[in-house]
């Protein structure tokens, strides 16, 4: 997010991701997803639509309220990961790593392709 970075809560990134996914909707498809899936109420989810509206994440087109995703997940993802690696991990990517490598057993095929990552970046 070179430009200027839009800084997304949780609950935005809710409304957010089922733009990510399904592409351009309707606000009461959104509310309607969240309901079913979160229990949101309506009002909620229109109150986070706007918001993302002014932060400009999302644009809205008329007729029906079609909310349009004006950031991509990528940037937003690059975002996250940086400031996590900046605040928790003081700024290096290798103690992230090794964080995240001492948690979990990984398979001889993860290992792999962990591998190939590591080399494309050599």
């Amino acid at each position: 997010m070179d430009k200027k970075t839009v800084k997304l809560f949780d609950s935005e990134l809710k409304v957010m991701d089922i733009l990510w996914k399904e592409g351009d909707v309707s606000a009461r498809h959104v509310a309607d997803v969240l309901t079913k899936e979160l229990g949101w109420n309506k009002n909620t989810t229109y109150t986070l639509i706007k918001r993302c509206i002014k932060k400009g994440a999302i644009e809205r087109s008329e007729p029906a309220f079609i909310c349009h995703a004006l950031i991509p997940k990528e940037e937003v993802q690059e975002a996250e990961t940086n400031e996590l690696i900046n605040k928790i991990y003081d700024g290096s990517v290798d103690k992230l790593f090794a964080a995240l490598l001492s948690r979990k057993k990984l398979s001889a095929e993860e290992i792999e392709k962990l591998k190939k990552i590591v080399a494309g970046l050599e």
